[in-house]
């Protein structure tokens, strides 16, 4: 495949005369080529590749021209997208290649014909909005084909409403389900069986492997290759979904649903309702035993919590005696049979979290605004991952910007398990030198020290002024970045600058972004979530702030228990596992500034400890090479240049 590869990539090949813009990389075609390799070898490649690279192309030629069937996992559901409605389809025209994609979700993704009927028939939403986006819906239902609430222009994505009208693996019906031949997600499923390119995101793919829940365990057995872009988020995923939880969101739904299906086939049956009311008091009970904000516990600050272990059995008390009566309903409806089995499940997670035999998973809890999630997540993904990827012969392909640290893969491969995995890397074909600056400024105090958030302002307000805005700020906490925006408003203030704020949550990412893209001149304050996967070519990004080292926090459950994991093997968990996270982040957040040949801007990083601390080194050269300068002035002069951002 090699010399047609060469073809397809050469300055007059198909791409070059079916993609405006298009130029030969040589990167591009040699990635290609290591992945086409992988491909007819059945084995497992790393590949890094540096912004710019091309490589979403260079893994889709590959896959099209190779004959067999192929699973592309993506790291988001926008990515997802994208890919499919944009970039295959492109190269599928480009390569006149007669191939078959299918577009894969999880079933929240698709609306259910069934639930919909429900929530419109029993009418209790929960605010006026859902009411009238569920008149939304029931229109968009009758004019789809997919069935995929993406494709529902007047209905938010997050409105709450879409809970009522989408199944879950807990309350799908399956084939007692009355509207079973309608149903978009089994029509999904369908389609994605006869594909030859098949297109799913991360947490899909897990989760269906994980629970056998037909989707991409389906598509597995006849799968040749599986190709995962945006790899680095692998691990996080792979942990989340290789653990098991339980949380009082899913209660919630039992019991919901119980209801319903008690008034439509056991109205007799007058115990249903009062064990229904018990379970849900108990469930309310728990909740309360831990605070309101967000945020995650460790076991033992659970155990800590006055009528918290008191408040899991009363739930498992209840929770029993519920189970105990729809057993004896079951055989009455489909609805009644759904939810005995989905309380016995409910049950037999939540006893295993109560008894915590396994060694090598951590317990620990996480709040939401309404809910509790009870985990238990593997220390250890390697042996699980490993055992994922054994059995039928197949290529497994790892790509990402970010997956090596100082052209190092060795954490990666170990924290993945990838024993026999050859490895690749691709520095970006961007001029970094000319083109950006790496700004550290001097004078900053230690991050853990008061008033850092503030001196970081401070230091940033200089460049943000002579940027006149265009720039991201991203915060390693949402307490900074709150308190960022609010220092910032009352400088511009004071100064007089009509700059545009932006606050992450504000509104929905692609909301913000699209806005940003379009006024030119604002700043955007986020945390996590605008640290990767975000594309803003052009002028209007032309500063990047990182407020400090984005770490994770040492006392988050699962960190900490692994840390301590490593520490009683005799390992350094800090050189082998925190600061590896650590420079991988930090290139995701540096990944931001240059997305195009005529990009520039500057990269400013507050945190000293880049050049106090000795592991300073290992992160910033694992950067792209761009300049580096501590002297405000240089930072400054770099917006002033004749071909500076904004001028010329």
């Amino acid at each position: 495949m090699t010399a047609l590869l060469s073809e397809v990539f050469s300055a007059n090949g198909p791409l070059a005369s079916g993609v405006p813009g298009y130029r030969l990389r040589t990167q591009q075609l040699e990635l290609a080529e290591r992945i086409a390799a992988a491909m007819a070898d059945n084995s497992v490649l790393i590949a890094e590749a540096g912004t710019g690279t091309g490589k979403t192309y260079a893994y889709l030629v590959p896959a099209l021209l190779s004959g067999g069937k192929v699973i592309v996992s993506t790291g988001t559901k926008n990515l997802q997208d994208q890919l499919f409605s944009r970039d295959i389809p492109t190269i599928r025209q480009v390569l006149k290649a007669p191939v078959r994609v299918a577009l894969l979700k999880g079933r929240a993704n698709y609306l259910c014909h069934y639930h919909l009927e429900r929530a419109l028939a029993d009418g209790r939403f929960l605010s006026r909005d859902d009411a009238a986006y569920a008149r939304h819906i029931a229109r968009f239902a009758k004019q789809t084909r997919t069935g995929d609430k993406a494709d529902c222009a007047d209905v938010p994505e997050n409105a709450s409403v879409w809970g009522m009208v989408t199944s879950t693996r807990d309350n799908c019906l399956g084939q007692d389900c009355p509207q079973h031949k309608e149903c978009f997600v089994l029509a999904a499923r369908r389609e994605a069986l006869a594909a030859d390119l098949v297109v799913v995101n991360h947490h899909l793919f897990f989760a269906d492997v994980m629970l056998r829940d037909e989707g991409t365990a389906e598509l597995l057995p006849a799968c040749n290759a599986v190709i995962f872009d945006e790899a680095h988020q692998l691990p996080e995923v792979a942990s989340l979904f290789f653990g098991e939880s339980v949380s009082t969101a899913q209660l919630g739904e039992l019991l919901r649903d119980t209801q319903i299906a008690a008034l439509a086939s056991a109205r007799d049956c007058l115990d249903l309702p009062k064990l229904c009311a018990s379970l849900e008091k108990a469930v309310r009970d728990l909740r309360l035993t831990l605070p309101v904000e967000p945020a995650r516990f460790a076991l033992l600050q659970l155990e800590g919590r006055g009528g918290f272990a008191s408040g899991v059995s009363s739930v498992l008390s209840e929770l029993e005696a519920l189970a105990g009566l729809l057993e004896t309903q079951a055989q009455r409806s489909e609805g009644l049979d759904s939810c005995w089995r989905r309380a016995g499940d409910l049950l037999l997670r939540l006893r295993n979290w109560q008894n915590g035999a396994n060694a090598d998973f951590v317990r620990w809890g996480e709040t939401h605004t309404h809910s509790l999630q009870l985990n238990a997540t593997p220390l250890v993904i390697a042996e699980i991952m490993q055992k994922q990827m054994s059995g039928h012969p197949r290529a497994w392909i790892f790509t990402s910007a970010t997956l090596a640290v100082q052209e190092d893969f060795g954490h990666y491969c170990a924290e993945m398990g990838l024993v026999d995995a050859s490895s690749a890397r691709w520095e970006s074909p961007f001029d970094y030198p000319n083109q950006a600056l790496l700004y550290v400024p001097k004078g900053l105090p230690e991050p853990n020290s008061q008033g850092y958030t503030e001196a970081v302002v401070k230091a940033a307000f200089p460049l943000l002024k002579a940027s006149h805005g265009r720039a991201f700020f991203l915060c390693t906490s949402l307490r900074a970045m709150r308190r960022t925006h609010e220092l910032l408003g009352e400088a511009l203030e004071r100064a007089g600058l009509d700059l545009p704020l932006l606050l992450q949550g504000e509104r929905s990412k692609n909301e913000l972004l699209e806005r940003f893209r379009r006024l030119g001149n604002a700043i955007l304050i986020a945390s996590q979530s605008f640290w990767e996967g975000v594309d803003v070519r052009g002028e209007a990004l032309s500063l990047v702030v990182i407020d400090k080292l984005p770490f994770a926090p040492p006392d988050d459950p699962v960190l900490s228990a692994r840390i301590e994991r490593m520490r009683s093997a005799g390992r350094n968990a800090f050189m082998e596992y925190q600061l590896p996270r650590t420079v991988i982040n930090v290139k995701q957040g540096a990944g931001r500034l240059i997305r195009d040949e005529s990009d520039r801007g500057v990269l400013m990083i507050c945190d000293p400890r880049l050049i106090s601390k000795p592991y300073g080194k290992r992160i910033w050269r694992s950067l792209p090479p761009m300049k580096r300068s501590r002297d405000v002035e240089e930072a400054l002069a770099f917006f002033a240049a004749p071909n500076a951002p904004g001028r010329g």
